[in-house]
């Protein structure tokens, strides 16, 4: 088997109704309808753009917690679960069970909940919780991650640009032997650069194809490393001049 296992996924027409939420998110208004080539995809957008909601869906259609975790790990009750996925249609080849859901706004409380239900052996051997933040982050991917589908939302949020290079190396050991696919949001200019992954952008009416020297997050990081005296003098002269 080599990945991409997840190929496709779209929204079933007749439950897309553009007055309800998640519809109301301007990328989704229209309908999704996305195609999986790489067995690396980045979901890029500004917040509030649809980027989690849209994991969020796609991790639980696989079984995964919407919490964050394995098809091992299921704390969320009923109330809890994506309004997005029962609109959708996921198509496999073939279908895998294996993979794992990171969060990184909730990863705290799944190290906590792991503390009571799991080995640490599969963890490296030590408290998530006993490790800096970058570090049970580092920990998770290199113990749990093997074969399946990958799901992070924000990764970067607890590593350093280094350990963003190290995360990096495990995604292109894993998915170079076709063992894995990630489904990536980020905001990190650094992870977004990766060779040979597809991004999409959800900043416009629909979720679409973008180029990674066309993002935002590419040019602004670029042109701030350029001259960031340029944006402080905009940023901090519009802001005199607003309070006065």
């Amino acid at each position: 088997m080599r990945a991409p296992f997840l190929q496709r996924v779209e929204t079933r027409p007749e439950r897309v109704d553009p007055a309800q939420f998640p519809f109301t998110i301007r990328a989704f208004s229209h309908g999704i309808d996305l195609d999986f080539a790489s067995p690396v995809t980045f979901f890029v957008g500004e917040n509030g753009s649809g980027k989690s909601t849209l994991l969020e869906a796609l991790a639980e259609g696989c079984g995964f917690d919407p919490e964050g975790g394995s098809r091992d790990h299921q704390r969320v009750t009923a109330a809890g679960r994506s309004p997005l996925l029962p609109a959708l249609r996921l198509s496999w080849k073939p279908k895998v069970t294996k993979g794992f859901f990171l969060r990184a706004e909730s990863f705290y409380n799944f190290a906590t909940y792991i503390e009571g239900v799991s080995d640490l052996q599969a963890y490296g051997g030590k408290s998530l919780h006993a490790q800096s933040h970058g570090e049970s982050f580092l920990a998770l991917f290199n113990h749990r991650f093997d074969q399946g589908v990958f799901i992070l939302d924000e990764p970067e949020a607890a590593l350093s640009p280094q350990r963003q290079l190290s995360f990096l190396k495990i995604v292109h050991d894993l998915t170079v032997t076709g063992r894995a696919q990630f489904l990536i949001a980020t905001h990190s200019p650094i992870i977004l650069a990766y060779p040979g992954a597809v991004l999409f952008s959800l900043d416009g009416d629909a979720v679409q194809k973008t180029e990674y020297r066309d993002t935002k997050h590419f040019l602004i990081t670029r042109d701030f490393l350029n001259s960031p005296e340029r944006f402080f003098k905009h940023l901090f002269d519009t802001s005199e001049r607003s309070s006065g």
